[in-house]
């Protein structure tokens, strides 16, 4: 049975058929907003009534950990939330937050009853204002605590580079629509993606959350991603986009990636920084209700030498008065203070601003035009400036209204619980998940398939398999599974794109696949002649492009995917699907030619591989051309 939303909240009421929310609490008619009025005239009225602690609390947007049980303990002693974090509770009732990063980790009835746990905590301050719950995306394959996590409740589909390779913006729109629908059942009313950064460095980890290296497809993705999220205007059916990381993170220094001190600089030795905003320019016109910037320290763009996230020059500079952007601008976890994850310190991501103190930081992000502390909870560190004279109020109020609008767009101050019985319903849908596996495969990029008059996938019913990396299970159906590889048809290995492990004392940094791109040479000449020995069909999962010529080579096939289920990976391999995919970002040749390229500059290594755009068909599996459109 659905529940009013005025029978689980004391802050609504009833009347000529309309709900009202009590703002101030008092229980007096003449203090109930009509949602028929207009959002900005709202926004004043509550704007009015709201104390310099109670705005400055909206101004953070930090992390919680989402539990079966009540609100009122700390976070549990888990990895994946830092140790600092405060209790619940008390982020909403004393620190007035009520912007949080929560991960559903937990099956979708548990997660939407938690929420409404956490709206009925919220509707008991003094002005009730309602949480807005945030995610990173939890539909891929990606597990990085720090990024994006994997789930086994939502429907699960290809990394957005993988649908970059499918080069249709009416799948995006179609998976965004299923995103938006599914975290709506829970109440997730903000999306911490989707990335608009280009996949201009090979090394990046976080490639695979870009719509690939090409400017103008990903601009054109990006913007079917937000409206299939936001829908033609911010609204109740909404979830709200936080498209990141402007002005484009992906050229990396070397692909170190700027949650660590080794990967500070962004650099521009090509000179094409435009180019990585023409996707964010397509998110702008989309409408995207938010923009986060990265960590780093641009180098070469003639602007000053801080993060992104301290930079006036940009974040006012540029997105505020080049653009015009008037929404909301949240920045990056962590810019101000360090936390300890997994027993190990974690320095907070302040590069070029190290040296300052905690509510110095502070002062110049706020300085900077940023709106939202993302990954902090020290909203007193904000009171100080303003109460010491360094920040005027007003500053508070043009980031306060900008987030009250959002919330009030959202519908959240009407409409602030969900229904368990259909966040059951919705979540991984028998539909939704059908369409995630048509997309995992469709995403995926022939790139070798045996000789022109012998094409070796797909492969027969009945055929003889030695598995590396694949459920047996998922095989059965499909061939015979043997145990030795002497006793097999065709031997079949699923890989990881190759990259180096990292551990410089550093928490979560193991989850960041950054380095080379190469197999070490001994391996990789073992798993040459392996493949030598029985014809072999070579699955590899590209996070980020693979230097692979010698597995290649050595192979009888060879299939690249972007995240995709055993089950379905077999369905594709014996013809039950065709792969559709195009690689949507080069394949280099050698690490010489990924090292001597620009960071920059989209599919620069020179000589690839395969170049971007390659990708054979079974209906053609020798012709070599790749779509250049």
């Amino acid at each position: 049975m659905t529940t009013a939303r005025e029978d689980l909240d004391p802050h609504l009421a009833r009347r000529d058929g309309i709900v009202f929310r009590d703002l101030a609490g008092t229980g007096s008619p003449e203090v109930y907003e009509d949602p028929r009025e207009s959002v900005d005239r709202r926004v004043e009225d509550l704007l009015a009534r709201m104390t310099l602690a109670e705005k400055a609390g909206l101004m953070f947007h930090t992390m919680v950990r989402s539990t079966t049980s009540g609100l009122h303990e700390p976070s549990p002693d888990c990895d994946d939330i830092p140790r600092d974090v405060l209790s619940t509770s008390t982020l909403v009732t004393a620190k007035h937050i009520n912007h949080f990063n929560a991960a559903p980790r937990m099956a979708p009835r548990a997660y939407a009853e938690w929420h409404n746990r956490l709206q009925g905590l919220a509707a008991e301050t003094r002005l009730g204002i309602p949480v807005t719950l945030s995610s990173d995306p939890v539909h891929g394959f990606t597990d990085n605590p720090a990024t994006a996590i994997t789930t086994t409740t939502f429907s699960r589909w290809p990394e957005p580079l993988g649908l970059a390779a499918c080069a249709d913006p009416a799948l995006v729109a179609e998976f965004a629509d299923v995103v938006r629908r599914e975290y709506l059942a829970v109440g997730i009313r903000m999306a911490l993606h989707p990335q608009a950064d280009l996949a201009t460095e090979p090394r990046w980890s976080r490639g695979v959350g870009t719509f690939g290296a090409d400017a103008e497809r990903a601009a054109e993705l990006v913007a079917a991603y937000v409206r299939g999220m936001q829908g033609e205007r911010l609204g109740p059916d909404s979830v709200a986009c936080m498209t990141k990381h402007f002005p484009g993170a992906g050229p990396q220094l070397r692909g170190e990636d700027a949650h660590f001190p080794y990967g500070r600089e962004q650099v521009y030795p090509g000179g094409n920084s435009e180019q990585h905003l023409l996707p964010f320019e397509a998110a702008f016109a989309a409408g995207t209700a938010a923009v986060m910037p990265y960590y780093a320290v641009p180098v070469g763009l003639g602007v000053a030498q801080v993060g992104f996230g301290f930079n006036r020059d940009v974040v006012t500079g540029w997105l505020r008065e080049r653009y015009g952007y008037d929404g909301v601008v949240c920045s990056d976890w962590g810019l101000v203070t360090d936390v300890r994850v997994g027993g190990t310190r974690w320095p907070a991501r302040c590069w070029g601003a190290e040296e300052l103190s905690r509510i110095d930081r502070v002062h110049q992000i706020l300085a900077a035009g940023v709106d939202q502390l993302g990954g902090e909870f020290c909203p007193e560190l904000v009171v100080e400036l303003v109460e010491s004279g360094r920040v005027e109020e007003k500053r508070l109020d043009v980031s306060a209204r900008r987030i009250l609008r959002q919330k009030f767009r959202l519908g959240l101050f009407d409409h602030p619980y969900v229904d368990p019985d259909e966040a059951e319903r919705t979540v991984g849908r028998a539909d939704f998940a059908a369409a995630g596996v048509r997309a995992q495969q469709r995403a995926a990029v022939l790139l070798t398939n045996g000789a022109p008059a012998r094409p070796v996938l797909p492969l027969a019913r009945g055929t003889r398999l030695h598995l590396t990396g694949v459920d047996p299970a998922a095989a059965a159906p499909y061939g015979e599974v043997v145990a030795e590889r002497a006793d097999a048809e065709v031997a079949l290995i699923r890989l990881q794109a190759p990259y180096e492990e990292r551990h410089t004392g550093i928490d979560y940094e193991s989850a960041f696949h950054q380095g080379r791109l190469d197999l070490p040479a001994e391996r990789s000449a073992r798993l040459a002649g392996e493949l030598h020995e029985v014809p072999s069909v070579v699955v590899v999962h590209l996070d980020r492009p693979a230097v692979i010529p010698e597995i290649t080579a050595a192979a009888a096939a060879t299939v690249a995917e972007f995240g995709i289920t055993d089950e379905a990976l077999l369905g594709l391999l014996f013809g039950d699907a065709s792969p559709g995919g195009r690689l949507p970002a080069e394949m280099p040749s050698s690490m010489r030619s990924v090292e001597a390229s620009r960071e920059d500059v989209p599919n620069d290594t020179g000589d690839p591989l395969f170049p971007a755009g390659h990708g054979l068909s079974y209906r053609t599996a020798g012709d070599e051309t790749h779509r250049t459109d």
